[in-house]
């Protein structure tokens, strides 16, 4: 069953930057999105990634994992035991870029793991044997547990020096850990393949610092790529009540959380007055109000020539796949796919050029891209 949507808002909308509020008028598209069923019945597919055989595997929230391949679902077994608590669970999921020679696979997940009671976001790797993990390696375990069921993160990416970094959210201590380098939460991380700790990051030799730690001030980043062209790490994260940011990963940077913000406690009231400081990131675009982003992907191939050099960034709190049209580091337009379809979780392009989209109990659908004729006045 396909769904014809336009890529249209039926009014006018506003969006915000860093350099203020901006108005993005949408105008009348010349293609629209379909979508098709591929996987279904999941129930919150939390992140995917595709073997070299063009097959994926897919995380469940609920801690299963699967592998589906010519069309049918195989359960597997041997992943992490997973702390089950409010946003935690089996998360992430992706391929060493070497995998065809190493065959390692990572996934993050929360842990109970440690001396504290609750759980924190932990990094594993592992090899697929047949249906079975193996030679499972718990490379990071961030402390301490804590019974808090929200931010745990997590999304990872490698860059193009082999570097993984990956995210864990402030696991709802906001005064506590997004300024504090001697703690964990509220930090994005870089490690090595293995989980051993670079030594060119930027607190390293730092007294009780992190040092796996490469950004920090950050809330709850669910979102994160590699920008093909520059290589630079992109990451969204969940404001509060309003806020969302997109943001450019720089090491060593402060992005600010809970000090500058353009959010505001649940249920109003300031945080803070301050939208941004000296020494803190501005993020390169932000949402007014929020849209709760989860999953994110630069569209590379040329299988979607509307979507192609831009943002794909799911909604959770709107149900809606937005695109956001871009011009280097500016988001100029704003355009919502799927709308309705459900709480969007996670986004992938696929290596064949598909792009894959998470649907929270549903399953997992592709893009299909038509061509449509212009309205004549």
């Amino acid at each position: 069953m396909k769904l014809n949507l336009l890529l249209l808002f039926s009014t006018a909308i506003m969006t915000f930057s860093a350099c203020g509020q901006k108005d993005t008028s949408i105008e009348t598209p010349d293609t629209s999105i379909d979508y098709e069923m591929v996987v279904d019945g999941l129930e919150i597919a939390w992140g995917m990634t595709f073997l070299p055989d063009g097959s994926m595997i897919i995380t469940e929230k609920s801690g299963e994992m699967i592998h589906f391949k010519d069309g049918e679902k195989q359960l597997l077994t041997g992943g992490p035991e997973v702390y089950q608590r409010g946003q935690g669970g089996l998360l992430d999921i992706i391929l060493h870029p070497n995998y065809e020679e190493n065959g390692w696979i990572y996934m993050t997940y929360s842990s109970s793991e440690g001396d504290d009671e609750g759980g924190n976001t932990a990094v594993m790797r592992a090899k697929l044997e047949g249906t079975k993990f193996t030679n499972q390696e718990v490379l990071f375990k961030a402390t301490p547990n804590t019974t808090k069921g929200q931010h745990f993160g997590s999304r990872m990416v490698f860059d193009k020096d082999g570097y993984l970094y990956f995210s864990i959210g402030d696991r709802g201590a906001r005064d506590e850990n997004p300024q504090d380098i001697t703690r964990d939460g509220g930090k994005i991380y870089r490690i090595n393949d293995d989980g051993s700790i670079p030594q060119d990051n930027p607190f390293v030799g730092e007294p009780n610092a992190k040092e796996a730690i490469y950004s920090y001030g950050h809330r709850n980043p669910q979102g994160m790529i590699l920008h093909p062209d520059t290589g630079e790490v992109w990451v969204h994260e969940h404001g509060p009540q309003g806020g969302d940011e997109i943001n450019v990963i720089k090491k060593g940077a402060n992005y600010g959380w809970p000090l500058v913000t353009y959010g505001e406690n649940y249920g109003g009231g300031a945080i803070t007055d301050e939208t941004s400081k000296p020494g803190m990131e501005d993020p390169i675009h932000y949402w007014v109000p929020s849209i709760a982003p989860s999953g994110m992907a630069y569209v590379s191939t040329n299988k979607y020539p509307s979507l192609q050099g831009n943002l794909l960034v799911g909604s959770l709190k709107f149900q809606y796949l937005e695109h956001d049209v871009m011009n280097g580091k500016e988001v100029t337009r704003r355009e919502k796919l799927l709308e309705g379809l459900g709480r969007i979780r996670d986004v992938k392009e696929g290596p064949d050029g598909t792009i894959y989209v998470s649907v929270e109990g549903k399953g997992i659908v592709k893009l299909v891209e038509k061509e449509i004729a212009k309205t004549q006045e």
